[in-house]
């Protein structure tokens, strides 16, 4: 096996004397030490060994224990106390639910905060038709107006695609919804470029334009009052951008596999 330290990826030997990316080295680090954490072998109140120390016993550079440390500190895990060190957070147990930035970056990510999308998305279209009123379906049209007006511009499309999710959320009169998808605001909403790339304009315009007929599919079923079509259609939509976004992922491993096998 190949040295581990270094900021970029663990790599290893596949036994043939060839050198193969294993996965992120910071990740790792971070999992690990959040495992000792959440199971108390790292108690609340308990001080961090230092990142010499760190380093020194996982066999990584020092710039991958501040990374993986940096990270534990944005989850809520850890506090700094200046010339003291790092110590676990006395709230650790208590800590808010969070998906930060740098969590839903690749498409494996990206899916699966569409699965646990699939689920609040669905009873959220339900309860909205049940409870919506008439200021709601303004709101969720001139939202879906915007998605139109924007329709070019995949980064603008995704900002209005949240605001129709929000206004959704704001029409089930149930403010911790509004509140999760606020939460989650352009990350609830993958890029378009995600999934198609460099495609062809026509190609951007074809998915636009399906993703805007499951929209309206959902917005139609709200306005009728209809909460069973309404679950069905988001859950048809959340289904859609499921199915693309993994038939992506599985289309990139089939081409990443020649290529690995060529080197």
């Amino acid at each position: 096996m190949t040295s581990r330290r270094g900021v970029g990826l663990a790599e290893v030997s596949n036994g043939a004397g060839e050198v193969v990316r294993t996965g992120s080295l910071t990740d790792d680090l971070f999992t690990k030490l959040e495992a000792q954490i959440r199971s108390g072998a790292l108690p609340a109140g308990a001080r961090l060994p230092s990142q010499k120390e760190i380093a020194l016993s996982e066999n990584v550079s020092r710039t991958v224990v501040r990374e993986a440390v940096a990270r534990l500190a944005a989850q809520g895990l850890t506090v700094s106390r200046q010339g003291a060190g790092v110590f676990v957070a006395e709230t650790t147990e208590y800590r808010a639910f969070q998906i930060t930035r740098g969590e839903v970056q690749e498409l494996a990510d990206v899916i699966k905060l569409l699965e646990m999308r699939m689920a609040v998305e669905t009873e959220m279209a339900g309860l909205a038709a049940a409870r919506r009123t008439t200021a709601d379906i303004g709101a969720i049209q001139d939202a879906l107006a915007e998605m139109v007006a924007v329709g070019d511009d995949p980064m603008a499309a995704a900002n209005a695609d949240a605001a129709f999710h929000l206004a959704i959320a704001r029409a089930t009169q149930n403010e911790y919804y509004a509140r999760f998808v606020e939460f989650l605001g352009l990350r609830l909403v993958p890029s378009r470029t995600l999934y198609l790339g460099d495609k062809p304009d026509e190609a951007h315009q074809a998915y636009a334009a399906k993703v805007l007929a499951e929209h309206e599919a959902i917005v139609d079923a709200i306005i009728r009052m209809d909460s069973a079509r309404a679950r069905e259609a988001a859950r048809q939509h959340m289904h859609e951008s499921l199915t693309r976004h993994s038939t992506l992922s599985a289309s990139l491993r089939t081409r990443r596999r020649p290529e690995a096998a060529a080197d």
